[in-house]
């Protein structure tokens, strides 16, 4: 086996990404390809994840370096998409068997191990950690035409809607822009998401916090008493003052919904804004900074909050 000095690999991991290399990268340096190959043998110090990318360990590869070896492996104008660019986004889910990328139409790219789609409508990519990833909406997209199971084809779409990432009508302009294979499934379970309120308004109102200088709350939170009854429930909660904000209120529904007296009584301050209400981000900006400043004025009340399961029905 070539040996290599200890300045030698040093050397080498201070030009690698995530400790990956190509193996033109590796002979660049100085390695034949036998010695390359003999490295990355069974029991040796080294891992070929992809035909011409290598692993300086013979550790398992993080989902991390096994998404820098395929982008590097298929080089620029690469995007990932589907569930790893999702998770890149902020929603947490297991990640795929297989990466899926995105390559231009008349790229010709075949890869054990990958799920490559080429595409006449690449996206601009998303850079995050030095990786491109595909937009929220259509790394959702992407996702569900690929998801037979329909609950999970659900939440693939749900999700990306409740963690702020896009609007329905973004997932929903996204099954035009990519591949059409299973985007009919897509555009029918969009119909059937649309106009659900928990869904909508935990997104939007995600969105909007971005703008409103207040810190970040806990979300879908249950409000109990001090014996640890339930007294209500909230969208978003900040625990230090007790401030609750309820987010898609219908206008003309002033009385029970998610126990609006019973928090108000046990001290709660509360803010309601309808969804038609959440486009005047102004006006909701200036509703939220005035309850805030009203509840940290004010000695917080006896109760802690639960975090709920499952976000409320609309």
């Amino acid at each position: 086996m070539t040996r290599l000095s200890n300045l030698a690999l040093a050397e080498l991991r201070t030009i690698a990404r995530d400790n990956i290399l190509t193996v033109q990268q590796l002979r660049t340096a100085g390695l034949s390809s036998s010695g390359i190959s003999n490295r990355c043998r069974p029991g040796g110090p080294w891992r070929r994840l992809f035909t011409n990318t290598v692993l300086l360990s013979n550790t398992e590869p993080t989902r991390s370096q096994l998404l820098r070896a395929a982008i590097t492996s298929l080089g620029s104008g690469t995007i990932i998409t589907g569930i790893d660019s999702l998770n890149a986004h902020g929603v947490g889910l297991p990640p795929p068997p297989a990466i899926h990328l995105l390559v231009d139409a008349h790229r010709r790219a075949t890869h054990s191990g990958l799920v490559v789609e080429r595409t006449s409508k690449l996206p601009e990519a998303v850079w995050l950690n030095d990786l491109p990833y595909a937009p929220p909406a259509r790394a959702a997209v992407d996702a569900a035409r690929r998801e037979p199971d329909e609950e999970r084809h659900r939440d693939l779409l749900s999700r990306t809607v409740y963690f702020g990432l896009c609007g329905l009508d973004e997932l929903t302009a996204a099954t035009f822009s990519g591949g059409q294979r299973g985007v009919s499934g897509v555009r029918t379970m969009l119909r059937h998401l649309d106009g659900t309120a928990c869904t909508q308004g935990n997104g939007r109102a995600k969105r909007l916090l971005r703008h409103v200088p207040l810190p970040p709350p806990q979300w879908n939170v249950t409000v109990c008493d001090s014996a640890g009854r339930g007294i209500g429930q909230v969208d978003a909660w900040w625990d230090d003052i007790a401030l609750g904000w309820q987010v898609g209120v219908p206008p003309n529904q002033r009385h029970g919904h998610l126990g609006y007296l019973a928090l108000s009584a046990a001290g709660v301050v509360l803010v309601r804004t309808p969804l038609d209400d959440l486009p005047d981000i102004p006006a909701v900006t200036r509703q939220l900074v005035s309850a805030f400043a009203t509840a940290a004025a004010r000695k917080r009340p006896p109760v802690r909050s639960v975090t709920r399961l499952r976000p409320r029905a609309a």
